[in-house]
């Protein structure tokens, strides 16, 4: 690639990482400085999002680049202190060129209690991502996190992160962002279902049908990211007796709201 193609790349790529963190901003999947968004460039460098700046306020001009090593070559301000994150899910999966981590708040809410997105319940999630796995808890800004990631990180293309939030990877920086959004909107719809008394997995059966449409309309087979459970592999309700909705109940009770 000629240098004067290498520029018009790369500001593509900052442009998008600057509408993508609008994007997260704008749907409250991140708030005050939280979060951090990077795509990996032609030249295998990483352009990512700066330290300390809220996403709903970034500009091209908050961008540093760094080498995969880690190595700030261009930029004025420090890099995030979560790109060792980002690093290490870099050199592990070679298919990913961008990531994005947020703290969608129904998604988080589901990492701080310590259950991951692992059930097969919803016909999209389970084709477009698979489980949505939980990773022990980790101290943020540490080598810790990427201990945490390396059980899930190649055969999971998003990941709930204990009492800190989600990452979620992909081909393109949308495609990553969208999966950010996916896990979010199944992590509402579960918690409701839960609320509403118990939310009911597919059963071995139905994956297996939806894995041969899949296959045969989208040319698409889901059977190499990590399996979701079904209906048959559960002994029950994974709260038990509402556990969840107990929770908010008593929750709502102690704001005095009944």
């Amino acid at each position: 690639m000629v240098p004067g193609e290498r520029r018009i790349l790369r500001a593509s790529h900052a442009a998008q990482i600057v509408d993508v963190c609008h994007r997260l901003y704008a749907r409250g999947m991140v708030t005050a400085t939280d979060g951090n968004v990077s795509v990996r460039l032609g030249n295998g460098n990483i352009l990512a999002t700066r330290s300390g700046i809220n996403k709903g306020m970034v500009t091209e001009n908050d961008l540093v680049e760094l080498r995969p090593e880690g190595e700030q070559v261009a930029g004025s301000g420090r890099p995030s202190t979560e790109m060792g994150m980002h690093l290490f899910i870099y050199r592990q999966r070679p298919d990913v060129q961008a990531v994005v981590h947020a703290h969608p708040v129904y998604a988080t809410g589901f990492a701080t209690a310590r259950m991951g997105l692992d059930a097969c319940m919803f016909p999209e999630v389970i084709v477009g991502l698979g489980a949505v796995p939980l990773a022990e808890y980790a101290t943020p800004s540490t080598p810790e996190i990427a201990a945490s990631l390396a059980p899930f990180v190649k055969t999971s293309d998003a990941i709930l992160l204990a009492n800190h939030g989600a990452v979620a990877y992909g081909a393109e920086l949308y495609e990553a962002y969208f999966k950010m959004e996916k896990v979010e909107h199944a992590a509402q719809i579960t918690f409701i279902a839960h609320m509403l008394g118990g939310a009911k997995s597919l059963s071995a059966a139905e994956v297996d049908k939806l894995r041969n449409v899949s296959v045969q309309s989208y040319g698409k087979d889901f059977s190499g990211k990590i399996a979701c459970e079904t209906a048959d592999q559960s002994p029950g309700d994974e709260f038990s007796e509402g556990e969840v909705r107990r929770y908010v109940v008593e929750r709502l009770q102690k704001l005095g709201i009944h």
